[in-house]
């Protein structure tokens, strides 16, 4: 038993807090601990100080007859004068500062159990839906493999349907530790009860010890109007069973959008192209075409439209999800060039261009030419 101060061996005030004064211990054991002082004897003394310190320190009822007797309050006791209290100063000490820093850089002290309730998994779903269901919004079942509480065993997976014992392995912290070079701790899932911390003597015949058993599950779900091409929505606890009264997984459904056959989706837009004859794009006229809430939409098509040439009917596209208001329809006109022509028609045709002039009826095509007439003059 030293007769040095406990508080200046572990270079803290007597107003020191329990974690200030446990802080500055695991600094000094690192320090003068033999294993990295080794031969040094002056050292290993100093190593067995402050162990002694912090044995008595670090316990309240211990500090305060410290604090008021000195070291008379353990004077004449057994094992080596502390009152009964036995200090181990080998080089398992230093083992053992390691072994309470990884378990709370862990997440707990080194009695911790692991949590017996288990979090049920989390299911995935995948949903094709047309442009119109996702333009109107829809409700629809769906069945998905799913699982349930065994009600024979309440989910313990035992067979008298109680809690599993602890695991005698791992004390029911669920981890095992292994010592490697005499300064790192490797922690890993016991593997006598795969990190559960409880290991069933007799499973449950109905879940075989799973504590769930499997089924399908039918749910309703509800699609909002104005969904997007890869939402994700996700319905909490919809997923797997908890085990042994954990909570439940949630359920994640992935909705796709299939490919329409007259619009393209951006955003709250709807894009269409549709072809044009020449005659309609000529004199102008109407084209009617399906909107995407299923009414006849009759577009006005411009004396003169050309190809490429788009028109915008506002409030034609999409819904916009939780609104009342709706994105803009796009229509790019195709002007077609008419293909095997009857007698009559190429007739009227030659009789047409022979009554037109290119400067005239074709503006673009006379700007053009302008714009190459130097072109020509320089290759004659």
């Amino acid at each position: 038993m030293t007769e040095k101060d406990y508080y200046e061996l572990l270079e803290v005030s007597r107003e020191a807090s329990g974690e200030e004064i446990k802080k500055s211990y695991r600094r000094l054991a690192m320090k003068y601990h033999p294993d990295r002082n080794p031969g040094d004897q002056e050292a290993e003394l100093h190593f067995k100080e402050i162990n002694e310190a912090y044995e008595v320190l670090k316990d309240e009822q211990k500090r305060a007859a410290y604090d008021r007797y000195g070291h008379q309050a353990f004077a004449g006791g057994q094992g080596g004068g502390f009152g009964g209290f036995d200090f181990n100063f080998g080089t398992g000490g230093f083992s053992d500062v390691f072994s309470d820093i990884f378990s709370e850089f862990m997440g707990g002290g080194r009695s911790s159990r692991q949590s017996y309730a288990e979090r049920g998994a989390d299911i995935r779903y995948n949903l094709d839906i047309t442009l119109e269901e996702a333009f109107n919004g829809l409700e629809k079942e769906i069945k998905i493999p799913s699982s349930s509480v065994c009600e024979k065993c309440h989910g313990h997976g035992t067979k008298d349907g109680k809690e599993a014992p602890l695991c005698p392995h791992c004390r029911g912290t669920g981890k095992v530790r292994a010592q490697h070079g005499g300064f790192f701790i490797v922690e890993t899932a016991c593997p006598h009860c795969q990190g559960r911390g409880r290991v069933a003597k007799d499973v449950c015949p109905d879940c075989r010890g799973e504590g769930a058993v499997h089924q399908e599950k039918t749910l309703k779900i509800k699609i909002p109007a104005g969904v997007e091409d890869g939402t994700r929505m996700r319905l909490t606890g919809e997923g797997e069973a908890g085990l042994r009264g954990g909570e439940n997984g949630d359920l994640y459904i992935f909705i796709t959008v299939k490919p329409h056959k007259l619009y393209a989706r951006e955003g709250a837009n709807l894009y269409a192209s549709v072809p044009l004859s020449m005659c309609c794009a000529a004199l102008g006229g109407t084209v009617t075409i399906p909107s995407i809430d299923g009414e006849p939409l009759e577009i006005k098509v411009e004396a003169g439209t050309q190809s490429n040439q788009q028109s915008k009917i506002r409030g034609e596209g999409m819904t916009i999800i939780r609104s009342k208001q709706r994105g803009d329809l796009f229509v790019r006109f195709q002007v077609e060039t008419p293909t095997r022509l009857t007698a009559r028609q190429k007739e009227l045709l030659e009789e047409f261009r022979s009554l037109s002039k290119d400067d005239e009826c074709q503006p673009e095509a006379r700007s053009f030419f302008e714009k190459i007439k130097d072109l020509f003059k320089k290759a004659v």
